[in-house]
């Protein structure tokens, strides 16, 4: 092997507990931002449609176009930030992400909309793709590692929940533009902390810090190939996925897509275990920990689509909620992540360990999804809904118990790659958990309307199967766990 591919150790994280901290709210900002952002779009939809004049096939593309791009992107991005510096590209990421909120929240035209959007998903790979690398190198004992992880965790549990919320009073209080314009000052305070807080790594197979090296070297060992394959694979893949409703799992259109991203996603893993600086080593996958939280990770977060929106969409179809009623409604349930998230789960993991931690919170959401099989056409908040959001603390365990198992095994040289997969899978079960769940609850409701039910029933009857689906799906993600991940000796 070249001695161009030896790495070099990371340099030193920084000394104080302060700058410390200060660099890990920079790394949650940014996520609460993007996850925000994914979230906050969807109580805002119908305004949107009706400023700008989308038609309803047009308008699934405001969320479509940044899940593609984020989705696809991300393992690239994780690479790249291994070999450019994390640092480089955590700032370069929130800088396009902050640039395309302005595009998008001064949109006049689908369109504009529409590539904003792109844009903004391109930002949030770049950014989140290297957070979790950067994390766990400044972190590195095993309580401070449990405590941040748990932090930056819970601002990806619950930031979901409080998008809706805030998008709900901002679209409503303002208009649906200011959705986008919050993020301006979050991106532009992040940025300049992180240019003092976050540490400069070095990149993979140069003893210069990634803010000397020459980048033309570095880009050479990115591995252009395998790059273009896998993106085009995933980009390809996730739009199949997230057409399936509109043109079904047996169509030509799904199976023909289906079948050219499966062929790009097999050459590049042919590519991988040929070329000379693969850009991502396949010896990531002989991590059993890696493997199987990854796993584990896509089941989970596909069957809690069945939570975060479709009880917001039989709150709002059903029982007639308005968007913002709908976001507080939903406010318990991040208010309980939260607590748990920074609250116990970091104790828990210390005491119990990653795994046990994980089967309790999957334990929890399985009897959070089958009740929801159970609610009722009429029902009452207080009494269906209300106590059914502390089983929620369920994903406060599990999420940060995940993270970890996924990122403890990955070495210094592949910590950007491990975190790039680890969203990579997270935004693949999201796409599933969309399509599938959203297709089989669409087609139960249309069989019980055929058969003469009402709409609210027939409508009740759909999401029932979705949760139904979805408590399945966190069945087997608990076997897997089970199986697969080992115990950890404390």
């Amino acid at each position: 092997m070249s001695t161009s591919a030896t790495v070099t150790p990371p340099a030193a994280p920084p000394r104080t507990a302060r700058t410390r901290a200060l660099a890990l709210g920079v790394l949650a900002s940014g996520m609460l931002m993007i996850v925000l952002d994914g979230s906050i779009v969807t109580v805002a939809m119908p305004a949107i449609q009706d400023d700008l004049g989308f038609s309803p096939a047009g308008l699934s593309w405001v969320v479509n176009a940044y899940l593609i791009a984020f989705g696809s992107l991300l393992l690239l991005a994780g690479r790249l930030g291994d070999l450019l510096g994390r640092r480089r590209m955590f700032l370069a990421g929130t800088g396009v992400f902050t640039a395309a909120s302005l595009l998008a929240g001064a949109a006049t035209s689908p369109a504009v909309l529409i590539a904003a959007r792109f844009l903004q998903g391109v930002g949030s790979a770049m950014a989140a793709a290297v957070s979790l690398g950067i994390l766990v190198t400044l972190f590195t004992e095993p309580g401070e590692r449990a405590r941040a992880i748990a932090v930056f965790s819970f601002t990806g549990a619950a930031g979901a929940s409080i998008g809706q919320v805030v998008g709900g009073l901002l679209t409503d209080a303002l208009s649906w533009h200011w959705i986008f314009f919050i993020n301006l000052p979050i991106g532009l305070a992040a940025l300049a902390l992180a240019v003092r807080v976050l540490p400069g790594d070095r990149a993979a197979g140069t003893d210069a810090a990634p803010d000397t090296a020459p980048a033309r070297g570095l880009v050479a060992r990115a591995d252009v190939v395998g790059a273009l394959l896998i993106t085009a694979g995933l980009m390809l893949g996730i739009y199949t996925v997230v057409k399936v409703e509109q043109y079904g799992w047996v169509s030509a259109h799904t199976l023909g897509l289906g079948a050219v991203a499966a062929a790009l996603t097999g050459a590049f893993i042919a590519r991988q275990a040929t070329a000379r600086t693969p850009l991502m080593p396949l010896r990531i996958f002989r991590s059993r920990g890696v493997v199987g939280a990854n796993v584990v990770q896509m089941l989970m977060v596909a069957a809690l689509f069945s939570f975060q929106i479709v009880l917001a969409l039989h709150l709002q179809r059903v029982l007639g909620y308005s968007a913002a009623e709908t976001g507080l409604a939903m406010l318990p349930a991040a208010l309980v992540i939260g607590a748990v998230s920074l609250g116990v789960s970091a104790r828990l993991i210390g005491r119990f360990g990653e795994r046990n931690v994980l089967l309790t919170g999957l334990l929890l959401l399985v009897t959070l999804l089958v009740l929801l099989t159970r609610i009722p056409v009429d029902a009452h908040y207080a009494t269906d809904v209300l106590p059914l959001m502390f089983l929620s603390a369920g994903f406060g365990l599990a999420l940060p118990a995940l993270t970890s198992l996924g990122m403890s095994d990955a070495g210094e040289e592949d910590a950007g790659l491990a975190s790039g997969l680890f969203n990579t899978t997270q935004q693949i079960g999201m796409a599933v958990g969309v399509a599938v769940l959203s297709t089989l609850a669409a087609s139960r409701s249309e069989r019980l309307l055929a058969g003469g039910a009402g709409r609210a029933e027939a409508l009740t009857g759909g999401y029932h199967l979705a949760f139904g689906v979805g408590a399945g799906l966190l069945v087997t993600a608990f076997v897997v766990a089970y199986v697969v991940l080992r115990r950890r000796t404390r």
